[in-house]
């Protein structure tokens, strides 16, 4: 219990007592404890900012690395996109060009690794759209980087076997200019000798006479030998592998059968004019793939530019076609 106090009047001559408010007696406490509260708060706030525990500054430290070093592979993952970009042109307008392939698809170029909702797991983290941007980055590298792997394993294959592949190509004419009177007709749309309307000649025709030697552009196996009353009438089927086929038409006698391997400079036929056919001479056509192309792009080992210049002039003639 505290003491009371008391304080002398003059007046009354006497000793009166003393009474405090209560407010002063709260605002007293206050101003005693308030340096107390104040330096309080501002070590909380020096211990809590400045003075972190030792677990608490490495897991900070680390986090700094971490995105530093997420920056680093984002820098080096742009490098990798580039390289690819390079390897990929060269795969398509080099090494496929030189070893006759086809156009790598571009379907598996893009093919799929992973479903949208594959980085919803990064989603909310510290750095998540760092972490998610550099996710998609590897992830789209390793797709090019495996379509790229399969493209050289074809290549590779292909290149191995560089020499059959040369060698199956049709590449020569498949009758001797020294027994040629003219070329009647080229690839493109040209006039029927019959029923005198426009169609597309898929072939070229090389006329000479009855009986003249025909010869196979390139090694293959005889796929068929066909006697026909109108259409190519009596035609060979040449298949050489690697999506190439050559086929003789309108002949006038078969020198091989049906499952006969031929080299190319092989004699396979003779000149005629049977089917649908205004005169003697060898319909030819070249298949790449199912797809029946113009065949002057193939003679490249049997004529010299002069004749090779004076082939594709006369090919390009839109004279009536003989069959």
């Amino acid at each position: 219990m505290s003491k009371a106090k008391y304080k002398y009047n003059p007046k009354t001559l006497d000793y009166v007592e003393v009474r405090v408010h209560w407010t002063i007696k709260v605002l007293k406490i206050f101003l005693l404890v308030a340096p107390s509260i104040l330096i309080g708060l501002a070590l909380s706030f020096l211990f809590t900012n400045k003075m972190q525990a030792p677990q608490t500054r490495s897991l900070t430290k680390e986090i700094a690395i971490y995105k530093k070093e997420m920056n680093r592979m984002q820098a080096d993952l742009s490098l990798v996109h580039k390289v690819l970009t390079d390897v990929e042109k060269r795969d398509e307008d080099l090494y496929r060009v030189a070893l006759y392939a086809d156009k790598f698809p571009e379907e598996l170029r893009m093919m799929g690794s992973g479903g949208s909702d594959k980085y919803t797991d990064l989603a909310g983290l510290t750095n998540s759209k760092l972490l998610i941007k550099t996710a998609e980055s590897l992830d789209a590298a390793e797709k090019r980087l495996n379509a790229q792997r399969l493209s050289f394993k074809e290549l590779l294959i292909l290149a191995r076997d560089k020499e059959k592949v040369l060698a199956s190509i049709p590449a020569i004419q498949p009758v001797r200019n020294d027994d040629l009177k003219r070329m009647a007709s080229g690839y493109g749309w040209r006039i029927d000798p019959i029923y005198k309307t426009s169609r597309m000649h898929t072939g070229m025709d090389f006329t000479a006479a009855n009986g003249t030697e025909v010869f196979a552009t390139g090694d293959g196996t005889v796929e068929a030998t066909e006697r026909n009353g109108w259409g190519y009438g009596n035609c060979i089927v040449i298949n050489h592998g690697y999506g190439y086929k050559t086929r003789y038409a309108h002949l006038s006698a078969f020198k091989i059968k049906v499952g006969d391997k031929v080299k190319r400079g092989d004699l396979i036929g003779l000149v005629g004019t049977s089917g649908k056919s205004t005169g003697p001479h060898l319909h030819y056509e070249v298949e790449k793939n199912g797809e029946k192309v113009n065949p002057i792009h193939y003679y490249h080992t049997d004529l010299s530019p002069e004749q090779y210049e004076r082939l594709l002039k006369m090919s390009q003639n839109s004279f009536k076609t003989f069959d």
